[in-house]
């Protein structure tokens, strides 16, 4: 059994290797555990109490894929809502489709009797309001929110570094890979930006045959490379773990234009090896692992990638 987790998932990661411990399935384990993530009120990244968009709202996006069928669930700019991840779990479980977004996403979540909740608090409203009091005009204070937020929009970035989406990968006792990933996304995004966390193949991929991969930082350059099902795809074409996931931040490094800043690529395989690697590092990036042979996770530190390291021979 392996257990890999995002620093911004240590809340939940005792609960995941405790049910693991106990036989159950990777999927629902690993659910659990960031479901922890989400209720807790100091991380900012994911669930309640992370910083809302240029409105004031808060939209959680979160996605599951089971290794062993392939089926995922996802959900995007969802509102009102405790725990993204257990709608996106049901999505995979309840539906035909992969991914519901906005309001369709909010009433399946309410069809289903999930919990309900203000995610917003005091302290993500105030930093909202501190934000948005040093970035509007007068006459835009006036007139909000009757304003073009493209006129505001700037680039979004984190009140608190580091920041980054809630991610686990895990094998469970039978041997499956799954992911489980939430976010809160940018702080003060556009409203209705999805980032690559309910992206299938972008921010979390998971096929039992060949490996799994999750990843945090900047979505849409992961996006744009489809980075964790590239990841897998390497492995299936033969690469080794490190090769497959260097492989992919190749891809990512090779971007030129658009918003470019930091990624960090999470991923595992069948054999139970891991490997998470840092592109266009800026701090050190820290992770928790956690294997049956160990009585509790540890903290370990990504690598960090070197832009001009070539590809392996073919």
């Amino acid at each position: 059994m392996l257990l890999i987790a995002s620093h911004e998932g240590r809340t939940g990661v005792p609960r995941t290797v405790e049910l693991l411990k106990g036989g159950a399935g990777g999927l629902e384990a690993i659910v659990e555990g960031i479901k922890l993530a989400e209720a807790d009120l100091d991380i900012h990244s994911v669930g309640q109490s992370s910083w809302p968009n240029l409105l004031g709202e808060l939209q959680l996006d979160a996605a599951v894929m089971d290794g062993n069928t392939r089926r995922t669930g996802a959900v995007g700019a969802v509102r009102g809502f405790k725990h993204p991840v257990a709608i996106a779990y049901a999505v995979m479980r309840r539906l035909d489709h992969e991914i519901l977004v906005g309001e369709g996403a909010e009433r399946f979540a309410a069809e289903i009797g999930a919990e309900k909740n203000k995610n917003e608090t005091d302290h993500s409203a105030r930093a909202w309001k501190t934000h948005m009091d040093e970035t509007l005009t007068e006459e835009q204070k006036r007139r909000f929110p009757g304003i073009s937020l493209l006129d505001v929009k700037g680039v979004a970035r984190d009140p608190e570094r580091p920041f980054d989406t809630t991610v686990y990968l895990c094998m469970d006792r039978q041997g499956g890979l799954a992911t489980a990933v939430s976010t809160s996304g940018w702080a003060w995004k556009y409203p209705g930006r999805l980032g690559d966390s309910p992206i299938i193949g972008a921010g979390s991929y998971a096929d039992s045959r060949y490996g799994a991969c999750a990843c945090t930082g900047l979505g849409e350059m992961a996006i744009r490379a489809g980075t964790a099902r590239s990841v897998v795809l390497y492995l299936k074409l033969g690469y080794g773990l490190r090769d497959a996931v260097r492989e992919a931040a190749r891809d990512l490094a090779d971007l030129k234009t658009g918003f470019l800043d930091e990624v960090t690529i999470h991923a595992i395989t069948p054999a139970g090896e891991f490997f998470v690697l840092d592109v266009n590092p800026r701090r050190a990036v820290k992770f928790l692992m956690w294997k049956d042979s160990l009585p509790s996770a540890e903290v370990r530190e990504a690598e960090n990638f070197a832009p001009q390291e070539k590809s392996p021979p073919n």
